[in-house]
């Protein structure tokens, strides 16, 4: 366990912001020095004089983290506007629309809830940039052990509001971005909010479109955020829509920045069926530049080989929807995301949202006149692929996974088994204390032959 007074030694930077238990590195003194610093790095490096926007899910800790966060903000003289309970995509819009000088989002995404993140924007809505979070960083550390509330001291304090009104303003982008007049009244629709930061803005959103909406995990719980619930876990979703006879479902994470799908089979569709359906269609309308979708190293063979078919490209990144960003702005891609159900779409919008997908999906269906499931069946087969988690609780250890002779060696062994029949990755999670090992082959006995192999390779080396 981290001690409160100690920073760990790796980068506090992942992929999504900073992660860890609440209470250990995401104490109190923590969120009140990263604001204050934060707050003189965004200040010192925006190109405007706007309000810093914070949201926060249901977490338990996440009203300590917040308020402390503030605090340190408005030290500095910078006024904070806090929305509450909101969806990550909801600050990223707003600190885009709203032209503010950044944003911060007070939430663990889909972790469980003893753990908790602060997640930063720019002002234009993306994630900040490294070089940003690497100076916050410095300073962080620079001054740490030293820091005091007598540092505190400014001629000109900053203001801190409550404003959560400003949500019905990203309810509106939500549905300006979909088709005019669409309508969802023929469609009955469950949702899985998974206790979380979606609560109040999903279902009021597909109602107000006319769908009929059956809710599930549907309060603000921080003791039961993500638990057996939301994008990891579909089991709850899949009996209720064929209990429901629903047309399809949706299970958001508990912030909302990522969406899984089901079909009215009770069927899983996921990130990779998403981008191929909403890639076709943007395909078919011409909106899809050079027919390039961005997808990650997880994206299945499936989805690749049957995308190529269409005529299109697909270019991978690292996972992360940053890193997905990144190539999207660099090669002026329109449509990218993760397997996981972190979906970006830049007609709409600069972020993932995990809503505003399932709002696309939805609309997609009334537009081809048929069902999900139709719309799935058409489209490809997956290679058999599965995921396995193995915990290490020791970050320095975890990060120096590569290291490891007996890994890298059984790694070789199964990729030049496999050939072009199948894929292997594992990598350090940047977002769980986990090493993570997928294997993707083209039937099910390879995958699960090299799985397993891996699988007692990497608990012998690292396990604990």
């Amino acid at each position: 366990m981290l001690n409160v007074n100690q920073l760990p030694q790796t980068r506090l930077f992942g992929t999504d912001g900073i992660r860890s238990k609440a209470g250990e590195l995401l104490n109190a003194n923590f969120a009140l020095q990263l604001g204050y610093w934060a707050g003189q790095v965004l200040r010192e490096t925006a190109t405007n004089s706007g309000v810093i926007i914070i949201g926060q899910d249901s977490r338990n800790s996440s009203d300590m983290l917040a308020t402390a966060i503030a605090s340190g903000l408005t030290s500095v003289g910078l006024e904070v506007w806090h929305l509450g309970l909101c969806p990550t995509p909801c600050v990223a819009s707003l600190t885009n629309s709203l032209e503010a000088i950044g944003g911060i989002m007070i939430s663990a995404s889909h972790n469980p809830p003893e753990d908790n993140g602060i997640k930063f924007f720019g002002q234009d809505g993306t994630k900040l940039a490294s070089k940003i979070t690497d100076e916050i960083e410095t300073r962080l550390r620079a001054n740490y052990h030293s820091f005091s509330t007598s540092q505190l001291t400014n001629n000109s304090w900053g203001k801190h509001y409550y404003r959560p009104a400003s949500i019905d303003n990203y309810t509106e982008i939500l549905t300006r971005s979909l088709p005019n007049n669409i309508n969802f009244g023929q469609l009955r629709i469950v949702l899985d909010l998974a206790w979380g930061a979606s609560v109040e803005v999903a279902p009021k959103v597909f109602q107000e479109l006319g769908a009929e909406v059956i809710a599930l995990h549907h309060l603000p719980d921080g003791d039961r955020i993500n638990m057996h619930c939301g994008s990891t876990h579909l089991a709850a979703l899949q009996q209720a829509v064929q209990e429901h006879q629903a047309d399809l479902g949706f299970a958001f994470d508990g912030d909302a920045d990522r969406v899984m799908a089901i079909d009215s089979q009770g069927r899983v569709v996921d990130g990779d069926y998403i981008l191929y359906l909403w890639g076709q269609h943007l395909q078919q309308q011409s909106q899809l530049p050079d027919d390039l979708i961005i997808a990650t190293v997880m994206a299945n063979l499936g989805f690749e080989r049957a995308w190529s078919k269409l005529g299109g490209k697909m270019t991978r990144t690292a996972v992360g929807d940053r890193y997905v960003q990144q190539e999207m702005w660099r090669t002026g891609a329109m449509l990218g995301g993760e397997q996981s159900g972190h979906i970006l779409c830049h007609h709409h919008g600069v972020s993932g949202d995990g809503i505003q997908t399932a709002l696309h999906l939805t609309s997609l269906v009334q537009y081809s006149g048929t069902s999900l499931k139709e719309l799935v069946d058409s489209s490809f087969d997956t290679y058999p692929q599965i995921l396995k988690n193995i915990r290490v609780e020791d970050r320095e250890v975890r990060s120096k996974w590569q290291e490891c002779q007996p890994v890298q060696q059984a790694i070789a062994q199964a990729e030049t088994a496999m050939g072009d029949d199948g894929r292997i990755l594992v990598r350090a999670s940047g977002t769980e204390p986990v090493i993570r090992i997928m294997v993707e082959a083209i039937n099910q006995e390879l995958t699960n032959y090299w799985t397993n192999k891996l699988v007692k390779v990497v608990e012998q080396n690292f396990a604990q």
